[in-house]
């Protein structure tokens, strides 16, 4: 596996690092417990980094040295994909010949060197956009930057190279059919999991039927109440919660004008309602580092909104169970892995019409999808787990049981398939052309 820009053993909600660092770490575990052996190639960002790390058993993690090991932000890699492509390399000639069977790149600076290592060892590419330019750049924040034209011809032909598309929703397989000429036999569709294991209702165990805790709604509260104590949250407020990385492409701020909008229709409401975020900037978002504490002073809200540094796992899945309702008004997402996260964790989300999030939020039943990113409609949307106090228990018990579906274990078994496929398919077509220039 190729990952060039941001670590898997990074922590998910810091810089770069966020959805696609957890679906790597969570695919490349579930795959060796298949008996899948997997290699994840990174940039190596601190001199004292070991060259190898196991990340889980079968799973290692190399980190390659391909420019100054920190300063660098992402748009600054393109320059550095040849250094990465030398350390990729050259890790395979110390091997046998035929030690990678496949490679599967994520994102587009990654599908650059896959592109042409696959080539160089005669193997199938495989390949995981995450997020593309061309959608990104039609679903703009305001005052974020677009991506730029060098990473919309480097996704073109990433694509054109690549054996496999693996797209996490049947919208994003069209995406790239429409938006960079993907063929059909390309294009599979495999929905992201989530770790059922950490992300389940307080009173579940790791291993037992989520149906027994949420038959036990007293026990549950029970535990919701103790985990809001630790956290320092107000036992009987509205937890609005926003998690994930601080950039214009998440909209925070949407989050904020809407409780602004509400607190200003219902004063009353301000000793009612918290507002967690719990994230960093990120992307763009590092322009202006402070830019969404200084909305909240402007729109008189800084005593509702809380913000927290990003956390582990563990960490979060509290997060999330201490929650009202998890809030996500993003203007683009390839799935959205929060969302059910949060819902594995018996807590409904309130979600953007957008990408792949009306495949993780049941519309009406798990949580609520809003069209646009108008504050008035948002906190409309909001207010109704304010009038009605038991629609967040009766959500979060539907979206857990919906969050059950997305096992990561589910999603490896079918990777797995397509990477014995696509295996498959580049031998016959590689013999196919043996017998034609021997037939010459």
């Amino acid at each position: 596996m190729l990952s060039v820009h941001t670590s898997p053993l990074h922590q998910p909600g810091t810089g770069d690092a966020g959805g696609m660092n957890v679906y790597i770490v969570e695919l490349s575990k579930r795959l060796a417990e298949l008996g899948t052996e997997v290699e994840i190639f990174t940039r190596s960002t601190a001199s004292a980094l070991p060259p190898l790390v196991e990340l889980a058993p079968g799973v290692l993690v190399r980190h390659v040295t391909a420019g100054p090991y920190e300063g660098l932000i992402k748009e600054d890699l393109p320059a550095q994909l040849c250094a990465f492509t030398h350390g990729v390399l050259r890790t395979e000639a110390g091997h046998r010949p035929g030690h990678y069977d496949v490679v599967h790149s994520h994102y587009w600076l990654s599908g650059q060197v896959g592109w042409l290592a696959a080539d160089r060892w005669g193997v199938p590419l495989v390949h995981t956009m995450h997020t593309m330019a061309k959608v990104k750049n039609a679903s703009l924040a305001a005052g974020d930057t677009p991506e730029p034209a060098a990473r919309v011809i480097g996704e073109s032909q990433v694509v054109a190279a690549a054996d496999r598309l693996i797209a996490n929703t049947d919208e994003e397989a069209q995406q790239l059919a429409e938006h960079y000429g993907a063929h059909a036999g390309q294009l599979s569709v495999v929905h992201p999991g989530v770790n059922l294991e950490v992300f389940r209702p307080a009173t579940a165990t790791p291993t037992g039927p989520v149906g027994d805790a949420l038959g036990n709604p007293a026990a549950e509260a029970a535990r919701v109440r103790a985990i809001r104590a630790r956290l320092g949250l107000p036992q009987d407020a509205v937890v609005l919660l926003f998690a994930g990385r601080i950039q214009p492409l998440k909209a925070p701020d949407v989050l904020v004008r809407a409780v602004a909008q509400l607190l200003d229709e219902s004063p009353e409401l301000r000793d009612r309602i918290v507002v967690p975020i719990v994230g960093g900037p990120s992307g763009s978002g590092l322009a202006k580092p402070e830019a969404l504490q200084k909305l909240a002073a402007q729109l008189g809200v800084c005593d509702v909104i809380r913000f927290q540094p990003p956390v582990g796992q563990a960490e979060l899945a509290d997060w999330y169970r201490a929650a009202t309702a998890l809030v996500m008004p993003s203007y683009s997402e390839s799935f959205g892995l929060v969302a059910l996260e949060a819902q594995a964790c018996g807590t409904p989300v309130v979600a953007a019409a957008v990408g792949g999030l009306p495949v993780a939020v049941r519309d009406g039943e798990t949580g609520f999808l809003v069209r646009g990113h108008d504050p008035r409609a948002w906190a409309r949307t909001l207010r109704r787990f304010v009038d009605h106090p038991e629609l967040g228990a009766r959500m979060g018990a539907a979206a857990a049981r919906h969050a059950r579906a997305f096992g990561w274990d589910a999603a490896a078994r079918r990777t797995a398939e397509l990477y014995a496929d696509s295996i498959a398919r580049t031998r016959a077509a590689q013999a196919r052309g043996m017998a034609t220039a021997t037939a010459r």
